[in-house]
């Protein structure tokens, strides 16, 4: 029998965590380094993930934008040339949209739908592909590849008056992707979870928190009356992409404090 802890070990694993330039990305880099794992952080902003790195040599940083075709090839690419493997990815990347269905046109629409959406699909695919190519027997664990898509409660239910459109068409759509991928994967050993997080503090919800009528609008309909604080993604996280889950595969774990629940 596995200890519990042992469980939850990445030692071996190669991990690619996009979106890491802050917030949450930076901190899913940092938690699965801290599991074991050789993270190949990837954002835009190339300084912000040096800064990250600079603080744990299990950080590898990857300037890319996940918009871009040639981006994401090039940042699975990266991952497998240094360690030939490819075990765990965190489709963490994201873009808001406009709050207001009017205020965004079809041009929009279709920018946010290609980050958060066809861009996971897109890495999730380059990682099912390299079990082709790459010689990763399992000598890290039995859990084989894991895809932890991270999605949202506004992909679950309606933000109004807060949310947008194309962000929660995209984070509903990957909700729907993840379970489709993870049907079609599953014999070859792919897990595809999502990770559904309420309202955390982010570059992304800054503006809500700072305004008292929205943080209060979060606290009144949160069940622990309060958004989510760091750290508490972080068990959630790496049961996703550890052994811990390795029966699990097509689920949504939501972290919302019970937001959902109402």
């Amino acid at each position: 029998m596995t200890a519990a802890t042992g469980l939850l070990s990445l030692e071996g694993r190669t991990a690619v965590v996009t979106g890491a330039s802050s917030g949450l990305g930076a901190r899913f880099a940092a938690v699965l380094a801290g599991a074991g794992a050789t993270v190949f952080a990837a954002a835009r902003r190339l300084d912000r993930l040096k800064e990250l790195a600079d603080g744990d040599p299990r950080i590898h940083p990857v300037g890319c934008d996940v918009a871009r075709d040639e981006d994401r090839v090039r940042l699975a690419e990266t991952a497998l040339a240094a360690t030939g493997r490819l075990d765990v990815l965190v489709n963490n990347a994201g873009a808001p949209g406009a709050v207001r269905a009017e205020d965004e046109t079809a041009d929009d629409f279709a920018a946010v739908l290609a980050v958060n959406l066809v861009a996971p699909f897109h890495l999730a695919r380059l990682m099912a592909e390299s079990a082709d190519t790459a010689d990763t027997a399992d000598t890290a664990g039995s859990a084989g590849r894991s895809v932890v898509n991270v999605s949202s409660v506004l992909g679950l239910v309606a933000g109004a008056p807060l949310g947008g459109a194309s962000y929660a068409a995209s984070k509903a759509g990957l909700i729907g992707l993840t379970r489709e991928l993870a049907g079609q994967w599953g014999p070859a050993g792919v897990r595809v979870n999502a990770l559904a997080p309420g309202w955390f503090q982010s570059e992304m919800t800054e503006g809500l928190f700072a305004d008292d009528r929205a943080r209060r609008w979060v606290e009144r309909g949160t069940m622990l009356g309060r958004g989510g604080l760091p750290g508490e993604l972080d068990g959630a996280l790496l049961f996703l992409a550890s052994d811990a889950s390795s029966y699990c595969t097509g689920q949504v774990l939501t972290v919302d404090g019970g937001w959902t629940a109402r």
